[in-house]
């Protein structure tokens, strides 16, 4: 029975799925392609049977999913993929309309927290889809993720750059999940064999993904534009488990996001073998 699958095409996602392709049997899986907010939305009406999607998606509709356990993408401290680039000081923020990257869920809601929660400002926010260079000259602050924002920090310009993970640890001394390894319930029910075997083969594949990162580097797309030294550094930073640490990082998160009003509710943290029996 085939299993469809989010696949997340970042570099921060590069290492377990090159170490699941080269270690494992994927040919009862069917990987679709997607950046987060395009696979939080196929997966919430049921395109996917799980995926590595974002945290607040899981917050938003946890009624549908469970999650699989010891996996995350996520960060103590900084991340070096989730960053706010701003033509003033942090602090002179307050009141302003940040741009937001139309890409992502998670990055946004945690921009969202972090200006009225550690800094107590009130802003409004857009979506744009504009170029870094392009979208400063809109706002005064812009917010990227993922490759786009790998690629931004690499540019030479007059603007300050806030890493959100190193901004969360600031305030919270916790971990800070991106995202979690979402499973869709009703995938449960009919798939509930291949979706254990597959978390089992996940963690395996994190391991073995730790041990080769400078094979992986060599061999991987992102070295066109980043090199093999700096993408090994790069997912040395990310953290891809989830302990105890970082289910507590993820809880206050939500728990910030249902204050705010960012979702419906404060969600339990059900794993797949609760369900699975």
């Amino acid at each position: 029975m085939t299993l469809n699958i989010g696949h997340i095409r970042y570099a921060n996602c590069t290492p377990i799925f090159t170490a699941l392709a080269a270690h494992f049997d994927c040919s009862g899986y069917r990987f679709v392609p997607g950046v987060p907010a395009h696979l939080n939305a196929l997966l919430r009406s049921g395109g996917l049977d799980l995926s590595p999607s974002s945290s607040i998606e899981y917050a938003s509709a946890h009624e549908q999913y469970c999650l699989l356990p010891e996996l995350s993408i996520s960060a103590i401290g900084p991340v070096k993929s989730v960053l706010l680039f701003s033509r003033v000081p942090i602090e002179r923020l307050d009141g302003a309309t940040v741009g937001l990257s139309a890409e992502s869920d998670t990055s946004v809601n945690l921009l969202k927290v972090l200006l009225a929660r550690k800094y107590g400002f009130t802003n409004t926010y857009e979506r744009t889809q504009s170029p870094l260079t392009m979208a400063l000259q809109e706002y005064p602050a812009v917010l990227l993720i993922g490759d786009a924002a790998l690629k931004g920090a690499r540019l030479v310009g007059d603007w300050r750059v806030y890493d959100l993970g190193e901004l969360w640890h600031e305030f919270t001394g916790l971990p800070f999940v991106f995202a979690l390894w979402i499973v869709r319930r009703d995938a449960v029910r009919g798939k509930a064999a291949e979706l254990v075997a597959l978390g089992r083969d996940l963690v395996a594949a994190k391991k073995l993904a730790y041990a080769s990162y400078a094979e992986i580097a060599a061999g991987c797309t992102e070295n066109a534009w980043m090199s093999s030294p700096e993408l090994v550094d790069y997912w040395q930073t990310i953290s891809y488990e989830l302990t105890p640490a970082h289910l507590e990082g993820a809880r206050t998160f939500f728990r910030h996001a249902f204050e705010m009003g960012l979702v419906p509710s404060q969600p339990e943290l059900v794993f797949l073998e609760e369900l699975a029996g």
